[in-house]
């Protein structure tokens, strides 16, 4: 991307040079997600430009800088995009590549700084990224790289699902399950045990496909009114452990509050997602209810690791994926097909 708002081109760029605290890599494969086209748009944040856009993704290491340690060449990695400066008095955070912003979410001349030196994103054949954002892989070179892009989002569904304290027998209802980020983290909830999972949307389709993954997946459909929406959540399964909010971009906080409403007295209630409106919270009924409220932005690498440790026993199956591969000659229809998908289909490119 040239210029902001501008969209994508496929061009030839120069190799990306190797430099202090960086790592270059071989892109096997990074996952476009569904709003990308907002992305480029320039209705979802900006960043600095030219860019190469791509956020995660895998790749294997091609080479360090002397001061380099937690990766080597050879190692297949995970690239989360998340830039921390390790300040702890003042911790700052964004996202390389891509828009977000760590803490309140306004940018400061720390976060503008980390975004300026580092753009070389993961929608190339090849990128160079700062170590503190890569992941080493143990066994991953015998996984398929394609399916395993989309483990960056299950470290984010996953980070909720922790912060949600869901274990083996809990019920929780995920709402926003026929997205990508809330299709996450169903699939997590199950491979740690739940004992039911209330998967809530939207999209008939993609929530028919979750019922069929396992007989503990209840699936309500959304109709817009709150009432109607909180009682059918909290009859699904009986009185809900967790809510895990993963909603993105909706005009309306209503399912957002019905899934509040659905939460048992003692209950969890995580919000994950992308929801850009105040939540009416009653004060009384919140107290007297003794919720936890926590909220829940992008993961610690440990969550990831321990997502690719299940993935790579088998406890957590990565086949049901509907993988879609595209290249990088045709951004516009890459996009396309990225917009298009919902649930468990999922667009990866593979330079």
């Amino acid at each position: 991307m040239t210029t902001p708002g501008g969209g994508l081109c496929f061009a030839d760029v120069p190799e990306p040079e190797l430099r202090g605290g960086g790592v270059t890599l071989d892109v096997l494969a990074a996952m476009i997600p569904a709003y990308t086209v907002d992305i480029v748009a320039g209705t979802r944040g900006g960043f600095p430009t030219p860019i190469i856009l791509g956020p995660t993704g895998i790749g294997r290491v091609t080479a360090t800088a002397p001061d380099v340690f937690a990766v080597q060449p050879g190692d297949i990695v995970a690239a989360t995009a998340l830039f921390r400066s390790h300040r702890a008095a003042d911790p700052q955070e964004a996202l390389l590549a891509w828009t977000g912003i760590g803490n309140d979410g306004r940018p400061t001349a720390t976060t503008d700084r980390m975004r300026e030196v580092w753009r070389d994103g993961l929608f190339a054949e090849r990128a160079l990224q700062p170590e503190r954002v890569l992941i080493a892989l143990p066994g991953a070179d015998a996984y398929p790289a394609e399916r395993l892009a989309f483990l960056q989002w299950l470290g984010i569904a996953g980070e909720g699902i922790e912060r949600a304290g869901v274990r083996a027998g809990t019920t929780v209802a995920v709402i926003g399950a026929t997205g990508q980020l809330g299709t996450a983290a169903v699939l997590i909830a199950l491979a740690r045990g739940a004992a039911a999972v209330v998967a809530v949307g939207r999209n008939r389709d993609a929530l028919d496909r979750l019922a069929g993954l396992d007989p503990r997946v209840l699936t309500v459909p959304l109709t817009g009114d709150r009432g109607i929406d909180g009682r059918a959540i909290a009859a699904a399964a009986g009185p809900l452990d967790a809510v895990v909010d993963t909603l993105g971009a909706v005009p309306s906080a209503e399912p957002t509050m019905a899934g509040y409403d659905a939460i048992r007295t003692d209950g969890s209630w995580v919000l994950v997602g992308g929801v850009r409106e105040n939540l009416p919270i009653p004060y009384g009924d919140f107290m007297h209810r003794r919720l936890t409220l926590r909220g829940s932005w992008m993961g610690h690498d440990t969550t990831l690791l321990d997502l690719w440790s299940m993935i790579r026993a088998d406890v957590l199956d990565l086949s049901v994926l509907d993988i879609t591969v595209v290249g990088l000659d045709d951004p516009a229809a890459a996009l396309a097909a990225a917009h298009a998908a919902h649930g468990l289909e999922v667009v990866v490119l593979v330079p």
